[in-house]
């Protein structure tokens, strides 16, 4: 069954099935279809996310076990309501409450789980969980020979860790240190895991072991209590996470497909490159809808003003940024350091199949290549299996090749390594090699591009989105119309995001920062102001300044995106709460940029300094500043909201399944994690629908306090399970529009049969400061197919008989969706 929308909602810090139980009244009244629950199986005691999975045939205890889980989906079929389930099948926890890892550990390769995860197991097993190395650590005696208080068994314990030992390795009168080394794993400082790490792990997350879900026997027990779940009717769909860390995507979902059954809703979190389509032999409906946050990006940026802001940035910095340049220094930093251990295993393989060949190439000449080969990469990977790559992989690695630069012997090598052309006897390790390349470029773009690129260049940080393009070309209204065709086409079940617990900010954020490139000179006016107001806080480190000028630039402007559209500068308590926030997010910000501090060796005496910074802004006693910021920042809080409204328009309207991320049925002005985790406020959310019609256009603190917006969501939600054939398969066809406000306007219908909707909703409006002024002297021609026939206002009640020019002059909304009369 494919849903009408879903409701996503994030389990844990304080939220329980039972806690969701009550809520099912007020999404039901929203109009949502489906429950999107995150991952509710047994994690990491605390954990904050459900990612870190202990147990995957468990349902945690920690936020309401079995019973709560039946209670709640019991409940959700008594509403008539469906259930999707987020599920991990890439990585499980390196806790060792997981006890399928703990029994490694402890047996080693006898171990029945050892072949579960992706282990390397030509050397001993690394545990990379020590703040020193070994010898440091056992020096200062936080290693110690113990008893586990749970299995009564020797064991070597570090502080509240005690790493069981393997069978017969204990004697009396063996030092620790030989103990220590008589193990099959080998406890290591956690600055040591780039490079020595033998097991594969999530992103760079040491916390997370690989799975090898590939294994038929690893997927049937790591999926037995998701599939009696699916089989039960309980659970209607599932959420793949990171489908591009698996070793075989297809052969898994392949799997996953018949074993589900084909009625299971199921779609996979992939982030898709501008212009990538999903591979069309997987039998999923799609994605979970990160592409369509770019896509709107085509709608809302004014593409005429942007290389004007890229100027004020460039001359605040004092230097000219080349975005293409930034991107090969952030994956070169990745390739060498972060992922180093990865990349010499490569290394290793395909120098020893060299010299299988016969090939005589360097050493070094093959690790040049290698390295060019993955940075330039302009995907998240290949999906070759033992045979070699398919097809479009064979066309996509010809066309990377051809843009490296590097030595030819060396590349051929790796292209053949990667196409599978190699004698027979080199299938297997050729096999190896492609597995862990495919496996390792896809970390390799996400923390490059999301976790350091885009926390770097900060010129437009509504443009720094989790599945955005790294080097972005122009924008433009046809590029979107042309996106939503092939997306009809391609994938119109999958998912339509615009903010989800990864996203680098809250939807209604990034629609107040796109209006940065339609008033450039304005912002660069309001920016050299506030940090001539500020500038007695600056500080002369010997490093340079503190903040420095690429970081306040990405200060103001993050806290402009931010800054809650109800706050008053008087409002002590609005701004303790709102520095909290901010304070955690501007720490996440510098040290995932990498360059004046880093996680790995963080630069305290800049930190501080910055914080401190960020402290003087928004305290009380910076009373001068904050009403400046707060009045000057008024255009572009309108600005936002319309452009808000919008987007929200056009996703619940668009080719696909709408996802209503918790709480952003109002607005969503969140940060990075785990800000943009927090738990909304549901009782206003309830209260404020409860009371809600249509004359809240008129009042601008419903705008303000998100009241308008989450009206126009549950009237298009409502709307959507009447209309199944027109959502689904609906053509997508551009309207024209002429007049003085026709770049002001983005106009389309929805055909399927007799059925049509017209969608008006206004863009790029800066600088119309009166919404009756919005469409004034601007018509739009309508075709014939759809002339001539009554059509309802959903949002005026209003019926009409459309001609074959409709004027616009006289609407005194700022939506115009038009559906045909029954």
């Amino acid at each position: 069954m494919i849903p009408s929308s879903t409701y996503r909602i994030q389990f844990r810090n304080g939220m329980t099935f039972d806690r969701v139980v009550d809520l099912i009244p007020y999404m039901k009244d929203l109009g949502i279809s489906h429950l999107y629950a995150s991952p509710v199986f047994t994690a990491t005691t605390d954990s904050t996310h459900g990612y870190d999975v202990t147990d995957p045939n468990e349902i945690d205890p920690a936020i309401g076990g079995r019973e709560g889980f039946d209670r709640m989906a019991a409940a959700l079929k008594q509403a008539g309501m469906g259930l999707i389930l987020d599920i991990v099948p890439n990585h499980m926890s390196t806790s060792l409450e997981n006890r399928w890892w703990r029994d490694v550990i402890e047996q080693g390769r006898q171990s029945r789980y050892a072949a579960y995860f992706d282990i390397d197991w030509s050397r001993p097993l690394t545990l990379p969980f020590l703040g020193d190395t070994f010898e440091a650590e056992l020096e200062r005696g936080a290693i110690t020979l113990k008893r586990d208080s749970v299995t009564n068994s020797a064991a070597l314990v570090y502080y509240d860790t005690a790493y069981p030992l393997n069978p017969g390795t204990y004697a009396e009168g063996k030092s620790i240190a030989e103990i220590h080394e008589a193990q099959s794993w080998r406890l290591m400082s956690w600055r040591e895991a780039p490079k020595q790490l033998s097991w594969r792990r999530f992103f760079e997350i040491t916390g997370l072991v690989g799975v090898r879900v590939e294994d038929e026997a690893v997927f049937a027990d790591t999926h037995r209590l998701i599939l009696e779940l699916v089989h039960a009717g309980v659970v209607d769909g599932l959420r793949i996470d990171h489908v591009d860390g698996l070793a075989d995507p297809l052969g898994y979902l392949q799997r996953l497909r018949a074993a589900t059954g084909p009625d299971c809703y199921i779609t996979v979190e992939k982030i898709l490159a501008k212009g990538e389509q999903l591979p069309p032999e997987w039998p999923v409906s799609g994605t979970t809808g990160y592409e369509f946050i770019a896509s709107l990006a085509e709608v809302l940026v004014d593409d005429t003003n942007l290389s004007r802001l890229e100027t004020l940035y460039d001359e605040t910095l004092g230097t000219t940024v080349d975005r293409q340049a930034e991107l090969r220094k952030a994956k070169g930093l990745m390739t060498d350091r972060n992922f180093e251990g990865e990349f010499t295993t490569l290394l290793k393989i395909a120098s020893e199949l060299a010299g299988h060949n016969g090939a005589e190439v360097e050493h070094e000449d093959i690790r040049h290549a290698l390295r060019e080969l993955l940075i330039a990469f302009p995907v998240y990977r290949t999906y070759g299996t033992g045979e070699g790559l398919t097809p479009p992989d064979v066309a996509l690695l010809s066309r990377v090749v051809a843009s490296v630069d590097t030595s030819e012997p060396a590349l051929s090598l790796i292209v053949r390594i990667l196409t599978g052309d190699l004698p027979e006897d080199d299938h297997a390790l050729a096999s190896l090699f492609r597995t862990r390349f495919q496996q390792l470029t896809g970390p390799l773009m996400a923390k490059s591009v999301e976790d350091t690129l885009f926390f770097r260049h900060n010129l437009e940080l509504a443009l720094n989105e989790v599945g955005a393009d790294p080097t972005p070309r122009a924008f433009s209204l046809s590029r979107f119309h042309q996106e939503m065709r092939i997306r009809l086409a391609r994938q119109p079940d999958a998912l339509l995001g615009t903010s989800t617990h990864d996203t680098k900010r809250g939807e209604d954020a990034r629609a107040r920062l796109y209006t940065l490139t339609e008033a450039p000179d304005l912002w660069g006016e309001n920016l050299a102001r506030w940090r001539q107001m500020n500038q007695t806080q600056v500080r002369f480190l010997n490093d340079g300044t503190a903040p420095n000028a690429a970081d306040t630039w990405m200060i103001f402007q993050a806290l402009a995106g931010v800054w809650p559209a109800t706050l008053s500068p008087d409002d002590h308590d609005g701004l303790k709460s709102l520095e909290e926030r901010f304070l955690g997010f501007i720490e996440k910000a510098l040290r995932e940029a990498k360059q004046r501090t880093d996680w790995i060796d963080s630069n305290e005496g800049y930190e501080s300094v910055v914080l401190d910074y960020v402290r003087h802004l928004l305290s009380p006693d910076n009373t001068l500043f904050l009403r400046d910021f707060s009045a000057a920042l008024q255009p572009f809080i309108r600005a936002g909201l319309m452009n808000s409204l919008s987007q929200t328009v056009i996703k619940l309207t668009a080719p696909g399944v709408p996802d209503i991320y918790q709480g952003s049925e109002g607005l969503n002005f969140s940060l990075v994690d785990p800000d943009n985790r927090r738990e909304p406020d549901f009782t206003a959310l309830a209260e404020n629908l409860s009371v809600a019609d249509g004359t809240i256009f008129n009042d601008a603190q419903r705008w303000r306090d998100g009241s308008v917006k989450q009206y126009v969501t549950a009237t298009l939600l409502r709307l959507r399970p009447h209309y199944p054939a027109l959502f689904r398969y609906g053509d997508w066809l551009p309207l024209k529009v002429t007049g003085e406000r026709e770049e002001n306007l983005i106009v389309y219908a929805r055909i399927k049969d007799d059925e049509a909707l017209i969608v008006a909703v206004p863009r790029l409006v800066f600088d119309v400061t009166d919404n009756a002024m919005l469409w004034a002297n601007t018509t739009v021609a309508i075709p014939q197919e759809l002339a001539g026939k009554h059509y309802r206002d959903l949002f005026t009640g209003e019926r009409r008989l459309l001609p074959e020019t409709l004027d616009l002059t006289s609407e005194k909304g700022c939506l115009l969706v038009l559906l045909t009369c029954e």
